[in-house]
């Protein structure tokens, strides 16, 4: 028998918003739309959280694993969440005597379930159910938030190093597609990164709330051992921010900042975060690398360091191949570099959707061009795939590498959750 409403007692789910640095992951896997964010704060309703856990391991910071016993009737609703600086404290043991817990996070009158598939009978297809939350097997060990809110030092100061403009000037320099690759170097401080991993950096001032600004989230472009070997540094890919997601005039806070540096500044820094987007380091690993503008970042950190392998001649590595997506040449970052890589080391793919003259081309598009490349790769156990870029693009991808395996004959089923299973398919959309 259920416990009345007034007398029932849950486990909160609550995001810590100290540690939190707004990557997006915890919304973008939770199957049941229980969490959400504004310009602030990312929280969790308790009237969808069905306490699954989906959300914890791919946390880069561990803010997401946060608890607090609450009266049913008292459970904090994501307005008041939005307005934290900090979590509440327990409450007391007296102000909970004489309720009853009941199993799961909350009561519902309705159950939350997932999107309808749009074909009757057929299962919903959530692209983000098939992304690893394991790093590949043979991927080297990740430190992370060695600098942070609930560190011994909570920040440290890296000095720019570099800042160069990786986009072509067109009509519109300047303005939407103004992307920067930064080198930032830490001095004597330890700092040490693994490619896939990413980094918080927090920009001077205050919101229009007063508060100190929270920190942004940054992919890493530069290999473990540095931007330029044997110094202390990494490197960044960050796009100008001038307008919001509906097209409205916005001046990005972080981006715009990062964006106007100059040699000689410095720039407070969190983390390093993440422990699954990370690359495979045994002979003859495979990596398919699928991304749109500044979800290169990655990519450009993975491609250099096996360039730098393979120079050494000490590592027998196997196929790369990227599939690059953007709006036009102009915009996509490190094209020159890009086109001076060997063909024999990497095979290069573009997909330009606003291109004047041509109809439109998406990564996915150009991924079913190649499904014959493709179905050899998915076969092959040690091939490992990773997506990174815009939120959009993630179920277009998933879709198109579902079609491939099953054009080849394979089971998809088996295939998607092998993937999973064995760290395979990496998924960082935001």
């Amino acid at each position: 028998m259920n416990a009345p409403a007034e007398l029932a007692v849950i486990k909160q789910h609550l995001i810590d918003p100290e540690i939190c640095i707004r990557c997006n992951t915890c919304e973008a896997i939770c199957p049941v739309q229980a969490i959400t964010h504004d310009s602030r704060n990312y929280v969790v309703d308790a009237s969808k959280c069905n306490l699954c856990m989906d959300c914890i391991s791919p946390c880069p910071t561990g803010s997401i694993d946060n608890w607090r016993t609450m009266p049913l009737v008292r459970a904090y609703t994501p307005e008041e969440q939005l307005t934290w600086d900090e979590l509440p404290p327990e409450l007391p043991p007296e102000e909970l005597e004489g309720l009853t817990a009941v199993e799961g996070s909350t009561v519902r009158a309705e159950p939350v379930q997932a999107p309808a598939s749009p074909i009757p009978g057929e299962q919903a297809f959530v692209a983000s159910s098939y992304g690893a939350t394991l790093p590949p097997w043979s991927a080297a060990h990740a430190y992370t938030n060695l600098y942070g809110p609930k560190a011994a030092q909570k920040t440290v100061t890296a000095t720019v190093v570099g800042n160069l403009r990786v986009t072509e000037v067109g009509k519109t320099a300047g303005s939407d597609y103004d992307t920067h690759h930064l080198v930032l170097d830490f001095g004597a401080m330890p700092f040490p990164v693994l490619e896939g991993q990413s980094i918080g950096v927090i920009p001077p001032g205050v919101d229009a709330k007063g508060k100190p600004h929270h920190a942004r989230q940054y992919s890493i472009a530069s290999p473990r051992n540095g931007e330029r070997v044997g110094h202390n540094n990494l490197s960044l890919t960050i796009k100008r921010v001038l307008e919001d997601h509906q097209g409205q005039p916005v001046r990005g806070v972080a981006s715009n900042f990062m964006c106007d540096l100059q040699v000689g500044d410095t720039v407070e820094v969190i983390g390093p975060f993440g422990t699954s987007f990370l690359m495979p380091n045994h002979p003859r690993s495979n990596i398919v690398m699928i991304c749109t503008g500044t979800g290169s970042a990655p990519m450009r950190a993975m491609t250099e360091w096996r360039r730098r392998l393979r120079g050494s001649g000490k590592f027998e590595g196997g196929k790369l191949m990227l599939f690059f997506g953007a709006r036009s040449q102009e915009e996509l970052p490190y094209f020159g570099p890009l086109q001076n890589l060997p063909k024999d080391f990497i095979d290069t793919n573009f997909a330009f959707s606003r291109t004047p003259g041509a109809p439109k081309r998406y990564v996915q598009d150009a991924m079913r061009e190649r499904a014959a490349d493709l179905a050899a790769l998915l076969r092959d156990p040690n091939t490992f795939f990773y997506v990174c870029g815009l939120k959009s693009m993630e179920e277009g991808v998933v879709l198109a590498l579902r079609d491939v395996a099953q054009g080849a004959g394979l089971s998809w089923d088996d295939l998607g959750t092998a993937l999973k299973r064995e760290g395979r398919l990496h998924l960082e959309t935001y």
